[in-house]
């Protein structure tokens, strides 16, 4: 009896201590998940660190372990924790699902996991979802579609499910049978956004009046519904019922709650998409349409835009300036929108315009491209000196910057050369060529205006040499060669460089027409030179 007695004090003593041994993990676990509650993760992490060590055998430690380790990117440990806790109670659905997800992005070790979460807890749908998501990425779509039906079958029909199997069935070509999906489930939850799914298959199949008949359908559910709205404005379109066309959009662009970004989408696509003719022929129902989105967003940048390409794409640049100008002044911050209207200037050639405004963008956002695009300006306004100050100030305030050194020296060259001053050209050019001494742009300047001083031949020939062995197909650059070895009497040499010449653009350029023309006359050949000079005349009286 007595020994008896003293094994029952010494089992009461074990099971005491093992009860203050879980007491004391829980409270551990206590104190970190609070410490991770509260964002102070990394303080977390260490403390469940210390406490595993102390109990090793309690499977939340591990999981939280892991948790806190996942949130501070280490990936790695948080899989070695994890696997300690399904070790320690692989009934958890929790445990297991972290796993699995840990493991999403490996796919080859995240699939097997996530099908044995999947059969081992077929109640739990999310596991399905996320298991169905891994099969879609790796495009296998049989498996993919075999989840999507245990999924129904355990939560029965929904919209999400038979929306992911019509795209499913769409990718591998059975968007008939995913079509009939939509039909079926149609029959017992009408959903606007499903009837419109249909309505856009049966319109790309040109089944007009199906489609029209689902859109009817959810716009009776929801007359606001968008894309019901737009299928609906589609179908007539198809019909050429124009009227009706514009009338069932005016909703949509004239609605300040529906974003302006989609209504530019839209207005975009229709511009590239529809046949010029049929923008010419119903312009007052589209113009209309591009008014009623910019008074429904007066401040939208992109809109704005939107607006400014739709009139240049419909031949009204002078409209469709109105509309850059004003995106561009409404965001005087916005680099891009200044940047589209300077380009607009310049394709109208509006070179007082493009100067003004070019320099004022320069001045707010100090972009080289923008003095480059003023220096365009001063040149077709023949402003040499503007030219030349903008050089000089380059060279000034980026002293360092050999590229930017380069241009500005090349262009202070073939500006004196404008002015007359070939002596500032050609020192201009000198110190281009100091910079880099193959810069093809400034050899051929170089050597072209030397040949027409009839100065330096050999210098002429040896820099124009270069630019031609650097770019053999360039036509500029050959007919430069050819004309210095003209020049130089050597006009049987000349002749298949204006030849290759004619290959790569040389027809578009009347100088170099009458470059070839001359040779040929050298060389005797009277009537294929003449052609050559009436070609050239062509273009003359073109320009």
């Amino acid at each position: 009896m007595k020994h008896l007695f003293r094994a029952l004090v010494l089992l009461s003593i074990f099971f005491g201590a093992l009860e203050a041994k879980a007491q004391d993990a829980a409270s551990a676990l206590i104190d970190a998940v609070q410490l991770y509650s509260s964002g102070k993760v990394a303080a977390a992490r260490d403390q469940l660190q210390q406490a595993v060590r102390t109990y090793p055998d309690n499977d939340a430690l591990w999981y939280y372990l892991a948790l806190s380790q996942a949130a501070t990117s280490d990936a790695e440990s948080a899989k070695a924790s994890l696997q300690k806790a399904v070790a320690l109670d692989s009934t958890n659905f929790w445990y297991r699902r972290m796993q699995a997800r840990l493991s999403m992005a490996d796919t080859e070790k995240g699939i097997p996991l996530y099908e044995a979460l999947v059969r081992d807890f077929p109640d739990k749908s999310e596991a399905v979802y996320e298991l169905l998501e891994m099969y879609l990425n790796r495009k296998e779509f049989e498996k993919a579609l075999a989840a999507l039906d245990a999924i129904e079958t355990e939560q029965g029909p929904s919209e999400e499910v038979v929306r992911t199997r019509y795209d499913v069935l769409t990718a591998i070509g059975r968007q008939e049978e995913g079509a009939q999906g939509l039909e079926k489930f149609c029959q017992q939850y009408a959903l606007p956004s499903v009837l419109s799914i249909l309505g856009d298959y049966y319109l790309s199949e040109f089944a007009d009046s199906l489609a029209q008949s689902r859109y009817q359908e959810a716009l009776e559910l929801d007359s606001s519904y968008i894309p019901a709205v737009l299928g609906m404005s589609e179908v007539y379109r198809h019909q050429r019922r124009y009227q009706d066309y514009f009338s069932s959009l005016e909703p949509f662009f004239s609605s300040p709650d529906i974003p302006a970004a989609t209504k530019s989408m839209y207005i975009g696509n229709m511009t590239r998409s529809l046949d010029p003719k049929m923008l010419q022929l119903h312009r007052e129902g589209f113009d209309k349409m591009v008014l009623e989105a910019t008074q429904a967003h007066p401040a939208d940048s992109t809109l704005l835009s939107t607006a400014g390409s739709y009139y240049y794409s419909t031949g009204r640049p002078k409209e469709a300036g109105q509309w850059f100008k004003k995106a561009a002044e409404a965001y005087p911050e916005s680099l891009s929108l200044s940047a589209t209207y300077v380009q607009y200037l310049s394709l109208q050639e509006d070179w007082e315009g493009l100067r003004d405004y070019s320099l004022k963008a320069f001045r707010q956002f100090r972009e080289l491209a923008f003095l480059d695009y003023a220096n365009m300006a001063n040149y077709r306004l023949q402003d040499y000196d503007a030219i030349i100050g903008n050089c000089q100030y380059l060279l000034t305030n980026y002293p360092k910057d050999k590229q930017i050194a380069l241009n500005a020296y090349s262009m202070m060259g073939d500006t004196y050369h404008e002015l007359g001053k070939q002596k500032e050209a050609f020192k201009a050019y000198d110190k281009a060529l100091k910079i880099n001494p193959s810069y093809a742009p400034v050899l051929n300047n170089y050597a072209y205006y030397l040949c027409l001083e009839g100065k330096k031949m050999k210098k002429a020939y040896a820099m124009s040499k270069k630019t031609v062995e650097a770019e053999p197909d360039n036509a500029t650059y050959l007919d430069t060669f050819a004309w210095i070895l003209h020049l130089m009497g050597k006009d049987l040499e000349a002749k298949p460089f204006f030849k290759h010449a004619m290959l790569y653009g040389g027809k578009e350029s009347a100088v170099i027409l009458r470059h070839y023309a001359t040779v040929l006359e050298a060389l005797g050949e009277e009537d294929t030179a003449k052609v050559y000079h009436n070609q050239a005349a062509r273009l003359e009286a073109k320009q």
